[in-house]
């Protein structure tokens, strides 16, 4: 019976080395780049995320007046219902993002990629789109038709002009 024992034992001792080694000498790439983060319902007015990796986090229904995501890595993210009036997002990867019913009055999209989002409902009265790619991105027509109005530049990232992006004519 005791040496059962002591096989058990050093069993578990080589086993938890053993995971320590792997854990130690997994390369860094192999680890997440950024934590989701929830911010659903906060007030962060004038807040700065600037320069930040938020990737798959959730802004549900915050409020983010006048904050700051430019140059922010913001792919899968949800601003679902969030009030982002007057918010720079300029430079920011805004790709697979959920912008439904979204407040982006006065927001600067300058430079944005906006691609394959989701912004049915999204508001954009006065919004700055200089640059900003819209590929894929799903918009009610009145306000594709609004944006168009005020639609130029070429996104720096993937060299597509903002017009041909919203399709317009």
């Amino acid at each position: 019976m005791n040496n059962k024992l002591t096989n058990k034992i050093c069993i578990t001792i080589l086993s938890v080395l053993l995971w320590g080694i792997v854990c130690i000498t997994t390369p860094v790439a192999l680890a997440p780049q950024a934590l989701a983060l929830d911010y659903n319902k906060e007030i962060l007015t004038g807040s700065d995320f600037s320069g930040r990796d938020l990737t798959d986090s959730s802004f549900t229904k915050a409020n983010l007046r006048s904050s700051n995501f430019s140059k922010s890595n913001l792919q899968g993210v949800s601003f679902f219902a969030a009030n982002l009036e007057s918010a720079n997002f300029e430079g920011a990867d805004l790709t697979n993002a959920t912008l439904d019913s979204a407040r982006l009055i006065k927001a600067n999209l300058k430079n944005a990629v906006l691609e394959g989002a989701f912004a049915a409902n999204a508001k954009f009265d006065g919004a700055i789109i200089d640059g900003a790619d819209f590929t894929d991105v799903l918009l009610r027509q009145d306000e594709q038709r609004k944006l168009c109005k005020v639609a130029q530049g070429t996104n720096p990232i993937t060299g597509r002009a903002t017009r041909d992006t919203l399709f317009c004519s």
